[in-house]
């Protein structure tokens, strides 16, 4: 089937269709926890919530990006110190660069005040229970992956993954690492993700805090 943009009006109508999926399907467990990405998996995550009745926490993740070119992830940094850097050509000095100019202290900064400001649970409240990973969408999937291997190393008792859309070469990756995936749309050669929207506007802390508290988390 192909999918031309834009397919929602906002995150929330997404997060809507995406709930559908899982209600309409088999293997929900009622013990499971929707686990949103900030900031942007956040809206979609609590329109799942409210729908399917699930608990909704965050888990906070940083990619790392040349300054001069900050849509372009080189790394990624997540909870248990899981440190990702992406492949291919350059891929041997994307450490190191990364460390020397500081991009890497700085985001590992900024994941620490993220999971303060939005509460990201101790990783022992997640052991042993279903997971379900949510994002607005995947272009690159470095911030995802880092996510991923973070929550993996916690033993949940299965790891799912929820998007509108995502990138095909990167759902086939991704996909290797959970349980189940579900997309919305899986699109060749992903640009970025906020033409699949009518409305996606930055989302300041103060908008996720009031969605959290919407979703009965204590912000």
């Amino acid at each position: 089937m192909a999918h031309r943009p834009p397919l929602w009006t906002d995150r929330h109508q997404a997060g809507l269709a995406l709930a559908e999926v899982f209600a309409a399907g088999q293997g929900l467990s009622r013990d499971s926890i929707l686990v949103a990405l900030p900031r942007g998996g956040v809206p979609v995550a609590a329109a799942m919530a409210a729908r399917l009745h699930l608990p909704l926490v965050t888990w906070s993740v940083r990619k790392v990006a040349d300054p001069d070119w900050p849509e372009v992830a080189i790394g990624a940094v997540a909870a248990g110190g899981v440190v990702l850097w992406r492949k291919g050509q350059g891929a041997s000095g994307r450490a190191t660069t990364a460390t020397r100019h500081g991009w890497l202290r700085a985001q590992e900064n900024e994941l620490r005040r993220r999971q303060q400001r939005f509460g990201d649970p101790p990783g022992d409240q997640l052991r042993g229970r279903p997971l379900i990973v949510v994002d607005d969408g995947i272009a690159t999937g470095m911030t995802v992956k880092a996510a991923l291997v973070s929550l993996r190393k916690l033993e949940p008792a299965s790891l799912a993954l929820a998007v509108p859309v995502v990138e095909r070469e990167v759902a086939i990756e991704l996909g290797r690492l959970v349980e189940r995936l579900e997309a919305l749309a899986v699109v060749d050669d992903l640009q970025a993700v906020g033409l699949w929207y009518e409305h996606f506007e930055q989302l300041p802390d103060d908008r996720v805090l009031a969605l959290l508290h919407a979703a009965g988390l204590p912000c």
